[in-house]
Order: structure tokens, then C-alpha cells, then sequence
């Protein structure tokens, strides 16, 4: 585990994604947000991760350019993620839509795209399409987003390519852990969004003791048990202190008690919805 901002995994299909990076969930277009990414990217986040319902990629694609000016850093060392919407899902739509992606963003190509939501009767045929934009060499990897166990097992049934990556709420209150297992199982990479639990960890007395320890915040923790719990994760934040504090992570290790403690705390508590329920 190199223990660096810039340290990756590599996926099952030899693409390397950066095991940390920015969110950029409901920040709205404008200037803290183009300065947001910029600055994360100056401190060393390769990784930024957005969606086409945040209604930000332009914002994000500028960003990206003016870092990529100033900062001397060229394309192929950022990891830029979209995701198609659930209007936009079915195979000619979905292919439209990551067009428009890349266009809003200013690039040629996106490192991962992925399905927003299980939307049933429609995600299968937004598969076929980003597997599609995948052997085209339109994309580096592709994946999806919220997705349970019956559902990938769903979209594998059928699949060429099976999914690169699921990106899900995971945080101590909720470890899905047998969504977990099964992408561990078969190769499918795990990642966080809402790793903080939108700050409702930080009062939780077991990870204040921990983050006492350890001379680092709660969110410091968390983040860190995310990463080797070989999860990667994307914490948002449009604040430059925050963005230091969030990614200064690789100078402390958690035991494997205090992890299994961490571990503990789950209550399959969900603070976004339920995918199994959704009506959007």
C-alpha cells in the first residue's frame, strides 16, 4: 500500500484509480467550486469524481483545464469520474448522455463512468451501452453506482464485461458488508460516497476516542478505515482547510482492534435512499 495522495489500486482490468479523491455532490456551478477542484488538485487529488444530476461538470471541466495550465499537470494524471442520470438511462440515451458529459467537461475521454442508480427495467440497456463506450476506447472503465447484490448479480447475467467498480454509501453506520464480500469476491472495486455520514459520525464517542489516540479528527478516522478497508473514497468538501485535513491520511495506520470497533459501530443506517426504494 503505497501510502501517498497519489497512491492508486488497480482495477481488475489494469486501470489504475487513485484510492482517494474529491466529491463534488451538490456544489453548485460557480467560482467555489472551479476553485475547490483546483485547489485539491495543486495539493495533490488526482481523482474527481461528479455526476450529470449535480448539474456542475462545467464548472469541473474548467477546473480541470486551469490546473492543468498552471499546475503543469497533464491529463492522463487525473481520474476523472461522471455518472449518467436515470432519465438518461436506456442504450442510445445513455450513449447521448456521456457525450454531453464529455462536452460539459472539456475532454476527450472519462477514466470511469458509471450508472447513477438501479432503475429497473432500464439499467440493463444502459450497461450495454457504456460497454459499448468501453471497447470504443471512449472511456477507461466502466461501472455503476448503488447497486445490491441482486442487482449486479442481474446485470452479470447478461454482461460482456462485468462492472469495474460499484460506488455506494459506506460509512461506520453503514459497511454493507454483503455488498462488500460479493464485489470483493468478484473483483469489483468498492467505493464511499458519503464517507462522513454528512458529518453525523463526528459526535460518536468511540471515533472521538480514536481520533484522541491517534492526534487526528474524526474525520481523519474514518477516512483511514475506509482506505484499508480497501475501500475508495471521495469526501467532498469546498473548504482548503478541509481538503488538507480530509487527505492527510498516509502518516498513521489503525490497529486491527480499533478497526473491528470502527466496524462495529454499523446499524445499516442510511443517511441517502434506499435503492431498493427509489422513485426518482
Amino acid at each position: 500500500m503505497n501510502n501517498n495522495l497519489q497512491s492508486t489500486t488497480s482495477l481488475y482490468n489494469g486501470v489504475k484509480m487513485p484510492r482517494f479523491g474529491l466529491g463534488v455532490f451538490k456544489v453548485e456551478e460557480g467560482p467555489e467550486l472551479v476553485h475547490a477542484v483546483k485547489f485539491a488538485i495543486k495539493h495533490g487529488y488526482r481523482s474527481i469524481d461528479t455526476a450529470a444530476i449535480y448539474g456542475n461538470e462545467e464548472g469541473v471541466g474548467q477546473a480541470i483545464q486551469e490546473a492543468m495550465t498552471e499546475y503543469g499537470i497533464k491529463r492522463d494524471e487525473l481520474f476523472i469520474t461522471s455518472k449518467v442520470w436515470n432519465s438518461d438511462l436506456g442504450y442510445e440515451s445513455t450513449i447521448a448522455a456521456y457525450e454531453t458529459s464529455l462536452g460539459k467537461l472539456g475532454l476527450d475521454y472519462l477514466d470511469l463512468y458509471l450508472i447513477h442508480w438501479p432503475v429497473e427495467g432500464k439499467y440493463k440497456d444502459a450497461w450495454r451501452a457504456l460497454e459499448t463506450l468501453y471497447k470504443e476506447g471512449k472511456v477507461k472503465a466502466i461501472g455503476v453506482s448503488n447497486f445490491q447484490v441482486h442487482h449486479l448479480e442481474d446485470v452479470m447475467k447478461d454482461a460482456e464485461i462485468k462492472p469495474m467498480v460499484n460506488q455506494v454509501e459506506y460509512h461506520p453506520r453503514l459497511t454493507q458488508q454483503e455488498v462488500k464480500t460479493f464485489c470483493d469476491n468478484n473483483g469489483i472495486q468498492f467505493e464511499a460516497w458519503s464517507p462522513l455520514m454528512q458529518g453525523q459520525l463526528f459526535d460518536n464517542t468511540v471515533l472521538q476516542e480514536l481520533a484522541n489516540k491517534y492526534n487526528k479528527t474524526v474525520a481523519q478516522v474514518i477516512l483511514r478505515w475506509d482506505l484499508q478497508n480497501g475501500v475508495i473514497t471521495i469526501p467532498k468538501s469546498t473548504k482548503e482547510q478541509r481538503i488538507i485535513e480530509n487527505s492527510n491520511l498516509f502518516d498513521f495506520e489503525l490497529t486491527k482492534d480499533d478497526m473491528i470497533q470502527i466496524n462495529n459501530l454499523n446499524q445499516n443506517h442510511r443517511v441517502g435512499p434506499d435503492p431498493d426504494n427509489i422513485d426518482f
